[in-house]
């Protein structure tokens, strides 16, 4: 599955483009609308009780190892999961102007990455409920979270790297690179 954005101009030239396995869709406003997008253009074929595995092409750099490591311990979920790494750095948070009101524990906090792993069927109804109660949704496990249920955290690298700003774009290239053989 590909989901893209109507003003993409690249895609046509990607050779998943013309690959009879790759179903195609147009994102959304938000996150939740382009997931459920794409959700929707599975119909028919998939069946509620089947995997499905969401990933962000900001995140170029998903390792093999933490994909397979990922399937594996999810297969007899009964919820699902994502992969995440435990937060090591400091966090503050912020008051007014730049300026630190309290510094946050990290005992317990995970970064989310992707991909996302749960059943179809649960994430649609999971996303629908987000979007009828007009909750914004900023990975699918938050979805699942609203349903009350809690997706296992699969620890996953370090070095899937989300490439939101430029630096991070020179990173995820490093990391490519030195995946090469």
């Amino acid at each position: 599955m590909c989901i893209r954005d109507r003003g993409d101009t690249h895609w046509r030239d990607l050779p998943e483009f013309s690959n009879p396995r790759v179903r195609r869709c147009t994102g959304g406003s938000r996150r939740e609308h382009s997931v459920v997008n794409g959700l929707d253009a599975l119909h028919g074929e998939a069946r509620d009780t089947d995997w499905v595995l969401v990933h962000d092409a900001a995140r170029p750099c998903l390792h093999p190892c933490d994909l397979e490591l990922l399937l594996a311990e999810l297969d007899a979920d009964a919820v699902g999961g994502l992969l995440a790494v435990p937060v090591s750095d400091t966090l503050k948070r912020e008051v007014a102007e730049q300026r630190v009101g309290e510094t946050v524990a990290r005992d317990g906090l995970w970064r989310a990455l992707t991909p996302q792993m749960f059943r179809f069927g649960l994430l649609l109804r999971a996303l629908r409920l987000c979007m009828e109660r007009d909750r914004p949704v900023t990975d699918e496990a938050s979805a699942i979270e609203c349903l009350g249920l809690q997706p296992r955290l699969v620890r996953g690298r370090t070095d899937n790297v989300k490439v939101t700003n430029p630096e991070d774009a020179a990173l995820a290239e490093a990391i490519l690179r030195s995946e090469q053989p």
